[in-house]
């Protein structure tokens, strides 16, 4: 053998030795996936093709006081169709039929759908889309279907649950409602979420072809649990008056938005609130909670603060004397105004609260004040008009009140805070206070949830929570209550007046952005009105803000948001009358009840004879001989005074007896 061919033969056993070796090394290896590692394998391989489908769980009702529905979830279902896995005879037995169903229901012809189904099981199509977004009833009636009355296996039919959340009232309080979604999580639907959400169920689907997942199984293999109910402070009735009369006034002043707050007194539960802001096409929705967020200047209805403040420190009385002048005043280098050309002259603190004099609070505060600011802006805190009112929901604004040594302070901060500028409350913070005054002087937290409900079963109650027992004393509750009734009665809000029910309360008109606008027509304002009805004993407290009205059309409080005050007042009052309850109970006379007393006794006997009826009633006397089987014919109205049958005389059933009444 020569070299060459040696060499030769050495690479060839070293190529076989190789392939040797490779072919034990696959064989090693799939003896180690099939039996060592051949549990994880088939699990990651599972894991590719099935999967767990969350199911989301059905939110929790929310409802008004009196059990309306304010927000719910609606289930809707997706339907599809395995044609694969239907028997072939079934198919052609019933397809004819269910392509007519499908077209009665979802419209387009019986050929349409017959067409499309066949050609989706000649493409060996499991996951054939039928429709959408149907509501339970249909669903119900799709499922009874020729072919898919045979379910999932048998059938292909396949239907995908999912809910979406509807509003029965649409746009009226829908911020407050609010929502808990891709949008955020604003009103009582975000600051409730945990109750609301339920918890989530879950379905195995198989991956199939073209990318699609299928459900396994018929049944969910974790049902989900629904949310629990949340019961509202708000009155639906209450809510639509509230809702429309704002909307009405600002589409008339074309302002750029408003709120309105009703709340009842005692409790601090919200009644109604709207807030409706001004879209770009001049129409009005429910962009922000205003009520709640929104802080601003509130003017003049802060006077009311200034004058309890004033009154309770015994700087001054409500007759104290104070100089407003020709209507304009200056002050550390500043021009004060009020709204009456030639002004005032000298009035009392309790006039100057009526015609709401902003040269009069400024005086009679700073008058007193001046030296010791830090009493007056302590008193103002003292009654928790720095403080948040710790709502649950989001959002709520923060009020600013500045106090010597602070960046906002000023000479000219404390006479303006007096008046209502430089600070900030929001409505409701606003309202806040003068429900106190209303409720004598308690101030409650507002509230908006009554109570947590599962399957009718109360989980949670919300009690009624005081921020305030006194925010001061009966007698100076007492001044500012008569005060508040007279600005109605005879001051700025004298235009709302009315004899057939009483209000009390405070306009407001502040100038926003005063700073930009110089030319009389380019002024902006926010005009407001709040207070309660009805004065004596309120039941509500309510506050109307609307934001910069067409100055052309008016600007002021009493013109402004004072009509929607009094419309919203006059509907409550007048769809809550008083029913005055009538006694029907019988009077108790003597003779009446002798008369009872001895029919009872006759009647009760037994009678073998004609019985004598003479002086009883004549009602009785029928009663009583038609019981004994008598025929009875009567002459003239009242008493027995004769009867054509003798007493004693023979009793004969079906005789008949004539009596005669006077």
């Amino acid at each position: 053998m020569s070299v060459t061919q040696k060499n030769i033969l050495n690479k060839l056993y070293i190529v076989f030795i190789f392939i040797t070796l490779f072919l034990v090394a696959i064989i090693v290896r799939l003896t180690n996936i099939q039996f060592a590692d051949g549990e994880k394998y088939r699990n990651l391989s599972q894991q590719l093709t099935l999967r767990n489908d969350t199911i989301f769980a059905n939110r929790g009702n929310v409802f008004s006081a009196d059990g309306s529905l304010l927000a719910t979830s609606m289930s809707q279902y997706e339907i599809r169709m395995d044609t694969y896995t239907v028997n072939s005879e079934v198919f052609e037995k019933n397809i004819r039929e269910l392509s007519v169903e499908l077209s009665k229901m979802l419209g387009k012809s019986a050929s349409y759908w017959e067409t499309k189904i066949r050609k989706a099981r000649n493409n060996k199509n499991r996951y054939l889309f039928i429709t959408r977004k149907l509501g339970y009833t249909d669903y119900i009636k799709i499922k009874s279907f020729p072919i898919f009355n045979l379910g999932m296996y048998k059938g292909g039919f396949i239907a995908e649950q999912t809910t979406v959340r509807a509003h029965p009232l649409g746009k009226v309080a829908e911020r407050t409602i609010g929502y808990d979604d891709y949008r955020g999580a604003p009103g009582i639907e975000g600051a409730y979420r945990d109750y609301l959400r339920g918890k989530y169920g879950w379905r195995m689907k198989q991956k199939i072809a073209k990318g699609q997942w299928k459900p396994i199984n018929d049944n969910n293999e974790k049902e989900p649990i629904d949310g629990k109910d949340i019961v509202t402070t708000i009155d639906v009735n209450i809510q639509d008056i509230a809702h429309h009369s704002l909307l009405k006034q600002l589409e008339y002043y074309e302002a750029d938005h408003g709120c309105v707050v009703v709340m009842e007194t005692q409790t601090g539960e919200i009644k109604a609130i709207s807030n409706l802001g001004r879209s770009s096409s001049g129409k009005y929705y429910e962009r922000l909670n205003y009520a709640v967020g929104e802080s601003h200047e509130p003017g003049s209805a802060f006077k009311v603060m200034s004058m309890v403040v004033a009154l309770e420190t015994g700087a001054i009385d409500t007759s104290t004397v104070v100089d407003t002048g020709d209507g304009r005043y200056k002050m550390y280098g500043r021009y004060i105004n009020d709204s009456k050309r030639g002004g005032y002259g000298e009035i009392s603190a309790a006039r100057a609260l009526e015609v709401s004099s902003n040269i009069g609070f400024a005086r009679l505060i700073d008058e007193n004040f001046g030296e010791n600011p830090e009493k007056f802006i302590t008193s103002l805190k003292r009654m928790n008009l720095n403080n948040v009112l710790g709502l649950p929901i989001k959002g709520e604004g923060k009020p600013e009140i500045p106090a010597p040594g602070e960046k906002k302070w000023s000479k000219n901060a404390l006479p303006s805070i007096a008046y209502g500028y430089n600070l900030q409350l929001t409505p409701l913070q606003t309202l806040t206070f003068y429900n106190a005054i209303a409720n004598n002087g308690e101030m409650v937290k507002p509230r908006l949830v009554k109570e947590i409900r599962s399957k009718d079963q109360s989980v949670t109650y919300f009690e009624k929570e005081i921020i305030n027992p006194s925010i001061c004393s009966k007698q100076t509750i007492d001044k500012v209550k008569e005060i508040l009734k007279n600005v109605v009665v005879r001051g700025t809000g004298k235009k709302l007046y009315s004899e057939s029910f009483s209000m009390s309360g405070k306009t407001g008109t502040a100038r926003v952005e005063y700073w930009m606008n110089d030319w009389n027509e380019n002024k902006r304002y926010i005009s407001s009105f709040t207070g309660y009805f009805p004065s004596e004993n309120p039941k509500y407290s309510c506050i109307v803000v609307i934001h910069k009205p067409k100055v052309q059309k008016g600007y002021y409080g009493a013109d402004v948001s004072g009509p929607v005050f009094k419309d919203i007042a006059q509907k409550i009052y007048s769809s809550n009358h008083i029913i005055n309850e009538i006694d029907y109970k019988i009077p108790d006379f003597a003779s009446v009840q002798n008369d009872y007393n001895n029919f009872y006794t006759i009647s009760n006997k037994e009678y073998n004879s004609i019985p004598n009826v003479k002086g009883m009633a004549g009602m009785d006397a029928i009663s009583l001989l038609e019981n004994l089987g008598l025929k009875v014919s009567l002459e003239g109205n009242g008493k027995v005074v004769e009867q054509s049958l003798n007493e004693g005389d023979k009793l004969i059933k079906g005789t008949t007896i004539v009596l005669k009444l006077t």
